[in-house]
């Protein structure tokens, strides 16, 4: 049962978003930048704020496999690896389309994560868009394991910071990374 405060954090969340905005926000691994996958100016802030060169491509993150399809071309295998996953994985698919120009790798591909945790599968769900997900971290400096690594320069940057799992200090790791070709081609790139 979702509290009315989480409620409350998802409307706002999902305000500032559709205003092309960018927020601090806890995901299925460890806290992330975020903004709306579609809206180009929002995602060059974050790209500004990590600075990090726009041609490493952030992925992005999706409350339901049957919504990959909007953004990528889906190799067979896909889903299969979706639903056998024990841990959360993003995978890397060819061909994506409808998001922001510099969100999409120089081949053509991105990454989509499908998230199953509470806070940010309801605000997917509202937002009804993709949502990028990049570590919340300056470029080439450790990723946060709980919220209390965060940079304060990292804090003062973004619109809007969801209060739900501040307070949680267990450590998380990144997703395990697979890169999948239209042939049934499987590349590890992180486990």
């Amino acid at each position: 049962m979702m509290t009315d405060e989480l409620k409350t954090q998802i409307r706002q969340a999902r305000d500032i978003l559709r205003a092309g905005g960018i927020i601090l926000y806890p995901t299925d691994t460890i806290w992330g930048i975020g903004c709306d996958a579609t809206n180009e100016d929002a995602v060059r802030r974050i790209y500004a704020l990590k600075r990090r060169d726009d041609s490493k491509s952030m992925l992005v993150l999706l409350d339901d496999p049957g919504k990959i399809a909007s953004y990528a071309d889906v190799p067979d295998i896909a889903l299969d690896l979706i639903d056998v996953a024990d841990k959360p994985t993003t995978i890397i698919y060819p061909n994506a389309r409808r998001l922001a120009p510099s969100l999409i790798a120089d081949d053509g591909t991105i990454g989509i994560r499908i998230t199953r945790e509470t806070f940010t599968s309801a605000l997917l769900h509202s937002l009804n868009r993709p949502l990028v997900s990049t570590s919340a971290n300056l470029s080439g400096t450790p990723s946060p394991r709980h919220y209390g690594e965060i940079a304060p320069e990292i804090r003062d940057a973004v619109d809007y910071i969801v209060d739900y799992r501040r307070d949680d200090r267990t450590p998380a790791s990144p997703s395990a990374i697979i890169k999948l070709g239209m042939g049934g081609e499987i590349q590890i790139i992180r486990h």
